[in-house]
Order: C-alpha cells, then structure tokens, then sequence
C-alpha cells in the first residue's frame, strides 16, 4: 500500500481548515477526527465513534485518515483536527516536557491489545523464536512502536541485535511487507481488519506468545504495559489457544479551544450507544465511560471532566 508522504497530509488538513474557517457555518458544524490508515484498528474505531457521534450525538464529525500516530497527535493540538485517537505511550512522549500544551484528554477508549503475527505454516510459537528472523522496526510514523517492541522483545531475554530489522513507516505497511514475503514476523493490533486480510491472504497467521516471567524486564523498558487474557475467536486471530498477549490503552483526545459541550455531548453519545459502537468496531466491547478516567500526565479537557463529576467517575491509576 502507498503512502501518502506527511507533507501533503499537512498541507491537506491546512486546507480543509481554510476552508471550513471560510464559511463559518460548517465550522461550527463540521469537525475532523485524525486516524490512522484505512485497514487499522485506529482508523475502524474512529468510522464507528464519527458514526454515533453524528448519527446519535447530533455532532457531524468527520474521519481524517493520516500517516500515523505521530502525525495525529499534534495535528490535534494545532485545532487542525479537533479530535484524535492514539496509544497512550505516543501521547506521553509527544507531550513530555510541555510540549504540545494545547492537547486535552478525553479518556481511555479501549485496551489495545497487540502481538507479532507469523505466517501458520511455520514452526514459530513464542517470542524466543524471532531470534535471526527478519522483523519489522523503525515505525517512522508511530516512533513509539520500537519502544514497545523492546519492551516485548525483553520478555525473551532479546534485542534489536537479535534480530534482522526491516524498517516500515506504519503497522500497515509492516503488514503489506509481510504479506509481499520481506519480512518473517509483523506486528498490529488484534481487531484490525487488516489482521484479518492477512490472515486470509497467506492461509492463515499465529499470535507468538509471550511469557509472563518475561514482564518485569519488559516494565523496565515501558512501565504501563500488560499481559490480558485472550482467547481463540474471531476477534483474536491468530490465537490458537488461551494466552496472554502485550496491552496498554487506547485513547481519545482534543485540544483546548474545543468547547466543553462537544466534549461532554460526544461522551455522552458514545456511553449511551455501545451497541452501535461494537457493530462497527468489535474492539470498542471493551469501552465504558467508568472506566475512561485514568491518570495520566497530560490534562483532561474541561467538558471530559464535567461528564467524569456528573456521572461520579473517579480517576483510576494507571496499569
């Protein structure tokens, strides 16, 4: 799959931005959401929050397809896009050290759990078994997938020596480079469809698994992620039997100078049409509003914190 170089991304959203702000009606009703690619677990989650945002909520929000992560975050706190979605391990290093000031959470949307996949046919189970394999790496538009790739990579006693790196820009293009046969291992998140186009594509891929003795090495490397349970279905493809696999949070968030209704009524639309959520997006099953309000270092938006008072969410720590 082509990618569309960052540049044009900026220039794009600068232009949709000139020309909403143009006509000030559909500025007042017309706002963005960033995303990933098309075929992301990212880019399905935000069709099916701008689906009940507008259809149940009354707010017409539009999906706005970027490189990645990188691009999103502060795409958002610049007003070009008015909300976003990303892991939060992306949101903490773009806004460490006050940078990006104007970026507002709204709260955790999901757990996102995650592995590196291989091809069925191969005699690779575990995690120990990348070791010389030809890996995906680099990430140039989400920077923070090596740091999580270390993480996981810990828990076998491994490093990026160990293995033979192929650096991709995106999980997406690691998925088409594993397909077209350049790398061995890739690595997405489970509820993506493009899991399940691989999958389907090369006869069928294997969640490697991860030992849980290996987790306090991994915490050295990003304190915040965890193993969750998962199990074979249709949700987990490539799990063939019950394991752990590599979690942290998804999640949403806007800038400062979106107004604290918006916030407030697009919570309240998603807290009360799950149902429709899920139909789009399997991954949001997990979504609740008690369970959005999570500490985090960078600062909620005013109307998250209003929903979080009115509907007496306490702030959770973190994992």
């Amino acid at each position: 799959m082509s990618l569309i170089p960052i540049g044009r991304i900026g220039l794009a959203a600068l232009g949709v931005v000139a020309l909403v702000t143009a006509t000030s009606p559909a500025r007042a009703q017309t706002m963005g959401l960033a995303t990933m690619q098309p075929g992301s677990l990212n880019h399905t989650t935000g069709t099916a929050i701008a689906k009940v945002a507008k259809e149940k909520g009354g707010l017409n929000m539009l999906v706005q397809p970027t490189a990645g992560e990188t691009v999103i975050i502060p795409l958002v706190a610049r007003g070009e896009a008015e909300f976003g979605l990303a892991n939060a391990l992306e949101v903490s290093v773009a806004t460490e050290n006050n940078r990006l000031p104007e970026l507002r959470l709204i709260g955790v949307l999901h757990p996102l759990p995650t592995a590196f996949f291989v091809r069925k046919d191969t005699t690779m189970r575990t995690m120990a078994d990348v070791k010389g394999k030809k890996v995906v790496w680099g990430f140039s538009a989400q920077r923070v997938i090596d740091i999580v790739s270390r993480a996981v990579l810990a828990t076998v006693n491994l490093t990026e020596r160990d293995v033979t790196p192929v650096l991709v820009p995106n999980v997406v293009r690691g998925a088409d480079d594993f397909v077209a046969g350049a790398v061995d291992v890739f690595y997405f998140a489970f509820g993506a469809p493009k899991v399940r186009e691989v999958d389907a594509t090369v006869g069928g891929i294997r969640a490697l698994e991860i030992p849980e003795s290996g987790m306090p090495a991994a915490r050295k490397i990003y304190s915040d992620g965890y193993l969750a349970p998962a199990v074979p279905g249709q949700f987990y493809i490539g799990v063939d039997k019950p394991m752990g696999v590599y979690t942290w949070d998804n999640l949403i968030f806007t800038n400062a100078r979106v107004k604290d209704e918006v916030v407030y009524k697009m919570i309240e639309a998603l807290a009360n049409n799950k149902d429709d959520l899920i139909a789009v997006q399997p991954a949001l099953r997990a979504f609740t509003p008690a369970a959005m309000n999570k500490k985090f270092s960078t600062p909620y938006h005013p109307g998250a914190l209003k929903y979080f008072a009115d509907n007496k969410i306490e702030i959770k720590s973190a994992q």
